[in-house]
């Protein structure tokens, strides 16, 4: 996993024995060095005096994924069924993401992970997490096999991802007379892989993010997602691929994203292959649509994702956003762009 795809992940967990403390730390350690997961623990930044309320509220904001370790301490604690003044901290962020959940039960599902590590047990889970009923990260070992499962949440790529559709024909009756041949049918095996993980851009605008998305309640892992803050540098960040001729297929889902501050923005996408233009296609909030290109012989792929009212003057944009107006933003993704060989 490269460093422009790795997921922000913060672990949220209770000091209950020196054992469990280094535990804690044995598995992060292995999740950041070994598998390249950008992981926040407290006992890393435990260097400075600071705010850990302040502390904790940027971790648990920023993170793409919240891992939380389960503990008889750490369940008792979120749960409520601790005194007061017992282990704060973990009452504290365990009131933060119980309060993620009431507010955007789905989406938070997807980012909350409740994680056994070995000698723990599935009953030390906090019930809002409903240990029994959601799936839930049983780790046998600090191994790339035991974080698998793991692994797999953080990208949004299955083991055993379903194939892609093609389109439907309904039946076909064939004619023949008796002394005809049946007629043959030949497949060829193809290779899906993630856009995102299998090439580095060769252009890249400075608005695009190779991150996750959430599009219509559904989260893409790996994907290119166009959001400006307070203005755009270039309204159509685009980004370029060299594909060299060695694919066939280019398939992404494209939409509005979830987290979309104007739900009532419209974007475009266009693909241009080798240069040369293809349909462009309009999306709306909660109305992604997915999308398709066969890429055989093509040289180089160029994707352009933007939204026609984006103010492309910086001061102006600027302005705006001094007076508590929008300067119409795109929050605009490819949803795991997916080649196929």
């Amino acid at each position: 996993m490269s460093d422009t795809t790795a997921p922000r992940v913060f672990v949220s967990y209770s000091h209950d024995t020196a054992d469990h403390k280094r535990l804690v730390r044995e598995f992060c350690t292995f999740l950041r060095r070994e598998a390249g997961v950008d992981v926040r623990l407290d006992a890393w930044d435990d260097y400075e005096r600071r705010d850990w309320s302040l502390w904790a509220i940027d971790q648990l904001t920023s993170a793409d994924f919240v891992l939380v370790i389960a503990s008889p301490d750490y369940k008792r604690r979120a749960d409520g069924s601790a005194a007061a003044d017992e282990g704060r901290g973990a009452q504290f962020e365990a009131a933060i993401i119980r309060d993620g959940l009431t507010r955007d039960l789905r989406a938070e599902t997807r980012r909350i992970l409740p994680v056994v590590l070995p000698g723990r047990s599935i009953d030390e889970i906090p019930v809002f997490l409903a240990a029994h009923s959601t799936t839930r990260y049983a780790i046998s070992e600090f191994t790339t096999e035991g974080v698998n499962d793991l692994l797999a949440a953080f990208s949004g790529v299955s083991e055993y991802p379903a194939p892609p559709r093609g389109n439907y024909v309904g039946p076909t009756f064939v004619s023949r007379s008796p002394e005809s041949s049946p007629p043959s049918v030949t497949s060829g095996k193809r290779t899906a892989r993630l856009l995102t993980i299998a090439l580095e851009p060769v252009v890249r605008g400075g608005d695009l993010r190779l991150t996750g998305a959430d599009l219509n309640g559904i989260h893409y892992g790996n994907s290119i997602v166009h959001q400006c803050s307070n203005f755009c540098g270039d309204s159509r960040s685009p980004i370029e691929y060299n594909f060299r001729r060695s694919f066939r297929a280019f398939e992404s889902v494209v939409g509005v994203l979830d987290n979309a501050s104007d739900a009532g923005q419209v974007g475009y996408f266009q693909v241009f292959l080798d240069g040369e233009a293809q349909q462009q296609v309009e999306v709306t909030y909660g109305e992604p649509a997915k999308i398709r290109y066969d890429v055989t012989g093509v040289l180089r792929l160029r994707l352009v994702a933007y939204r026609p009212d984006t103010l492309d003057n910086p001061m102006l944009a600027g302005a705006m956003a001094a007076v508590g107006r929008s300067g119409k933003l795109p929050a605009l993704a490819w949803g795991n762009p997916t080649l196929f060989t």
